[in-house]
């Protein structure tokens, strides 16, 4: 036989592309247009369906960005076309086949009832089927002109993320608004080609399938009427059937779809757009699961389904019913899909807690897995977090992105820290956003690593990122590949039911250990870093006054504690954990209102927290310690009187003056408090720092030097730093000045100034107190920076086979060699509030109060000795998606700590993003709790979100060690339970002479509820 493929596969294609899929629509009449143009905000539908509406023409430009134009269309059914299945076709002037980058709408009825959105993959609006002839159709149209910010693939900068830069120009031209027929036939010959034809071009040219279905379509298209395709489409199909029919192999891979829109709460558009995006998507959802049984969708991120109840409660009510029907499946149980490293231990907890609770209150349904296909790599923390909060597996895809090295498997155990595990998957069709093409059937099995061991795997079906969701053609594509030759098969189903069926099937699932780091991104560590100082300082304000809030309600009587307003703002700090808000990657606007938002969050915390402090009486001046650790340090009275006082955990003491142990001296730049001796040279960099206590320089090179790098990623440019940053650099040696700001026997402070690049400063003050080695340095930039990191550097003499870096609930090490691919990956990494190192015997951090991104490297002097060096990583300056990224002020502080161990690092990170508090208040209420034991580390004190006045203790092991210890109340104890994260009761505690015993594994989580006396 000769080879006839080339001109049967090109025929086809154009058979298709040319005729079939052009005569889907047999006949079309055009809506009648009035439009009219949003002042500002989006407005309610009332105020759109009273306002004054003027004739619109087709291919007329319309919408400028971020606006909203409300088109109203009125037509009628031809009477001819009775008995025809009809639909509204709606072109706004779609750009690309991206759904969630440009124009969307949602189409009303007059009466305010939301029908189904429209976008460029997804056009129609169900009419009738059957229609009757002559009915009239009248539609109000909410059409958002959001601008296109993916433009020219993300290789130039843009005005249009922000309404405040983005202009008036009009984006869009619409081009098509008509009622139309759907040929049913036509419209499933073109899905049985696309199918047919995709499968063929992915099977290997020696497979007999292959050339089976190809001269199996070109006999059919030699059935098809060039002239009639309508005519001829059901003999077309009729002569596909054997082909389509042929079943399965009985070792075919497995496919469970579920459907799926990944929207991001923010990214290339506003909060106020998601919440849009929500109706629009979900409209369509709830449409086509009216219209197809077999549909099942799975919905994440509590906080959209919120929006969609509290702004369009139609849609809601068809959320609702949809659920009860079994086809829409809330999953993940998280207030938001939030970043994956960024998020505070506790954070991440309630994440959990409200999530979870939102969809058992609403549902009634306790969602059972984590659902985070998207964010940027997953602390080692996330399986013990997961499995307290009642979560049996975790599915996430973005893994798949890594730049060097290949994950090795789709199915495993994910092990924690402590050693907590959960199963995991990762789909390897490699997209959260499938359409079951015949490519993408034929990457899920060609990828899938468990060959052998398994025989399954996910496809989260839609369009996704900025909404959509499933389409018919998707669903029909699935029912096509439920059992077809040559290709896995696929069945719609809920992910609990895969995740059950793939963990019966594979229990011997190999395991992987430690954090899901992703080996792309990971600037996002740094980028908008006033976004990232918002959150850390929200975390630790909320922290606050949840401790005096409950200290408050269990010592003044009268006080209330704020049950609403603190959950009120949990959920403000949770919704901006997001992962493209928190990571930096988002537009201009986005980041603007963050910073806004977190600064309206710290007022209300600060004023909660100052309420309760009040509550318990006037008095005199007072120093309370929000940390969970014992502390003595300077601090400054209202007056900025420097005073040293001692302070124990969770409690407060009166501000009077105590003595230290040693005074401060400063002698021309050198600091010495006796503990350590700090030298700072003329260009401003550390020279020696002392640790007085262990007779031993720390430094092995000059410290907290500053070193400017060109910074231009190969691609996302607020996303990545790739390795090639650190060949071009300049380092900051020029000091404008360097002088003593501070001579006091508490405190000696050096200011450092400079200026560089363009136009940008920093100030420094360098700073040693009284009774304590750590050294911070104050920092205050203002950039002016392009395309640029700084970072800071503190090269220690220490040989430390690995780095520590605090996490949530605990810390990870990392080896500071690069011995294989995975270690030299790691050029980046992600910390919380410290950085240790250490060798036998002695060891060093690194404290920060609002970074996370740093690196770690090691190098051998030819003494023989090892340096091994820290770099903060401070600012960046990325242009794209945000042409202002990081532009202008940022104050922050970090600290060399010598002579550290793990658990002073861990005390001193608490101490310095958890500052002394000063207030007037009568007396010392004991403190609420006291922790006794090494490792045992409160993270959290707070009243029973039931209301029912009991008080709920989080806390872990620190060390990454076994730890025993009591846990002693400041109020009578009448009862103690382990529960849950979301405060449920698991079993009675020990209580011996009052107290609560505690036995901890390695960085175990423990959550107590307290029964008050």
């Amino acid at each position: 036989m000769h080879d006839e493929s080339r001109r049967i596969e090109e025929r086809v294609q154009r058979l298709h592309d040319q005729r079939i899929k052009t005569a889907i629509y047999a006949a079309t009449v055009p809506f009648e247009v009035e439009a009219w143009q949003a002042p500002g905000e989006p407005v309610p539908f009332e105020e759109a369906a009273a306002a004054s509406y003027e004739p619109f023409s087709m291919g007329t430009p319309w919408g400028p960005p971020w606006g909203t134009t409300w088109f109203r269309m009125r037509g009628q059914v031809p009477a001819e076309w009775a008995g025809r299945r009809v639909e509204a076709v709606i072109d706004l002037g779609f750009v690309g086949d991206w759904p969630g980058n440009q124009a969307e709408a949602l189409v009303h009825l007059t009466d305010g009832t939301p029908l189904k959105a429209v976008n460029p993959l997804n056009q129609y609006v169900a009419i009738a089927n059957p229609a009757r002839g002559g009915e009239s159709v009248d539609y109000l149209v909410e059409a958002a002109s959001n601008p296109d910010i993916l433009a020219d693939n993300f290789s130039r900068t843009t005005p249009l993320g922000d309404k405040l830069t983005a202009g008036d120009k009009p984006l869009y031209t619409f081009r098509a608004a008509d009622i139309a027929i759907l040929d049913e036939e036509v419209w499933h010959l073109d899905l049985d080609v696309q199918v047919l034809r995709e499968l063929m071009l992915e099977l290997g040219e020696h497979d007999p399938r292959r050339h089976e279905i190809a001269h199996a379509l070109d006999r059919a298209m030699d059935l098809l009427d060039l002239d009639d395709v309508s005519g001829s489409a059901a003999a077309v199909r009729e002569a596909l059937k054997p082909v389509l029919s042929r079943p399965a192999h009985a070792s075919a891979h497995t496919i469970s779809g579920v459907g799926h829109a990944h929207i991001d709460s923010a990214w290339l558009w506003p909060i106020r757009e998601t919440k849009r995006k929500t109706s629009r998507t979900f409209s369509n959802v709830t449409s086509l699961a009216d219209e197809y049984d077999d549909f099942i969708f799975a919905c994440s991120q509590a906080q959209q389904y919120e929006w969609v109840r509290d702004n369009y409660p139609k849609v809601w009510a068809r959320i609702q019913e949809s659920v009860k029907n079994g086809q829409w499946a809330p999953v993940g149980g998280m207030w938001v899909e939030s970043d994956g490293n960024l998020p505070g231990g506790e954070a991440v907890a309630r994440q959990f807690v409200h999530g979870k609770r939102f969809f058992m209150d609403h549902f009634g349904i306790e969602t059972k897995g984590v659902w985070l296909p998207d964010s940027f790599g997953y602390n080692a923390a996330y399986p013990q977090i997961a499995k307290l909060a009642g979560n049996d597996w975790f599915l996430t895809q973005k893994i798949s992105w890594n730049q060097t090295n290949r994950f090795p498997h789709h199915t495993f155990w994910w092990e924690g820290i402590d050693g907590t595990r959960i199963f995991t998957h990762f789909p390897p069709v490699d997209t959260y956003n499938a359409r079951f093409s015949g490519e993408e059937m034929s990457r899920a099995v060609r990828n899938y690593s468990e060959k052998g061991g398994a025989s399954r795997s996910l496809a989260p079906f839609g369009w996704g990122d900025g909404g959509g969701g499933p389409t018919r053609e998707i669903m029909e594509r699935a029912r096509r590949l439920a059992d077809l030759e040559g290709s896995a098969k696929v069945v719609v189903e809920h992910p609990d039911e895969f995740f059950a069926k793939a963990r019966e099937e594979y229990p011997d699932a190999p395991v992987w250990v430690g954090e899901l780091y992703l080996e792309l991104h990971r600037a996002t560590y740094t980028s908008q870093a006033r976004t990232k100082q918002g959150n850390r300082r929200s975390e630790h304000l909320l922290r606050e006054a949840e401790l005096w809030a409950t200290t408050a309600a269990l010592h003044a009587p009268g006080y209330s504690y704020p049950h609403e307003k603190l959950d009120r703002l949990w959920k403000t700090v949770l919704l901006h954990q997001f992962h493209d808000i928190l990571p930096g990657s988002s537009i201009a606007w986005v980041h603007r209102e963050a910073e806004a938002e977190y600064a309206r969050v710290a007022r209300e915390l600060h004023a909660l927290t100052a309420e309760a402090v009040t509550a318990l009486g006037a008095g005199e001046p007072r120093a309370f310690n929000t940390s969970p650790y014992d502390r003595a340090e300077v601090v400054r009275t209202a007056d900025g009187t420097p005073v040293y006082v001692e302070v124990p955990a969770s409690g407060s003491a009166p501000l009077a003056a105590t003595a230290p142990p040693q005074p401060v001296t400063v002698d021309g730049l050198v600091l010495d408090n006796g503990l350590v001796r700090v030298e700072v040279a003329e260009d401003g960099t550390l020279s020696s720092v002392r640790d007085l206590r262990a007779g031993r320089e720390v430094l092995a090179e000059p410290g907290n030097l500053l070193r400017l790098h060109t910074d231009l990623p190969n691609y996302w440019d607020a996303w990545d730093i790739d390795k090639h940053y650190k060949n071009r650099y300049t380092d900051l040696l020029d000091a404008s000045s360097v002088t003593v700001v501070e001579q006091d026997p508490l405190l000696g402070a050096i200011r450092v100034e400079r200026s560089f690049g363009k136009g940008s400063t920093i100030t420094q003050t360098i700073s040693v107190r009284a009774g304590s080695p750590r050294i911070d340095i104050e920092t205050d930039i203002d950039w002016h920076e392009t395309e640029k990191i700084l970072k800071a550097a503190f090269p220690v003499d220490i040989r430390a086979p690995h780095s520590s870096a605090e996490i949530q609930f605990g810390h990870i090490q990392r080896p500071t060699h690069t011995n294989t691919s995975w270690e030299s990956a790691r050029f980046e990494v992600s910390g919380h509030r410290w950085v240790h190192l250490a060798e036998p015997g002695y060891g060093v951090a690194v404290i920060n109060d609002s970074t996370y991104g740093h690196d770690v490297s090691r190098t051998v002097r030819e003494d023989g000795g090892t340096t091994t060096t820290v770099r903060l990583s401070l600012v960046r300056a990325p242009r794209i998606p945000d042409p202002e990224a990081d532009q202008g002020r940022h104050r922050f502080t970090y600290a060399l700590l010598p002579g550290a161990t793990v658990e002073d690092a861990v005390a001193e990170g608490y101490s310095l993003n958890l500052p002394l508090r000063v207030a007037d208040a009568a007396g010392a209420p004991e403190p609420v709790v006291s922790a006794e034991g090494e490792g045992v580390t409160v993270e959290a004190v707070k009243l029973a979100d039931d209301a029912s006045g009991d008080v709920v203790v989080r806390l872990y092991e620190s060390r990454g060690g076994r730890a025993t210890g009591t846990l002693r109340t400041g109020f009578p104890l009448a009862g103690a339970q382990i529960t849950d994260l979301l405060e449920r009761p698991l079993h009675d505690a020990e209580i011996t002479d009052g107290a609560v015993t505690v036995a901890l594994r390695p960085f175990q989580i423990l959550t107590l509820r307290l029964r008050r006396g």
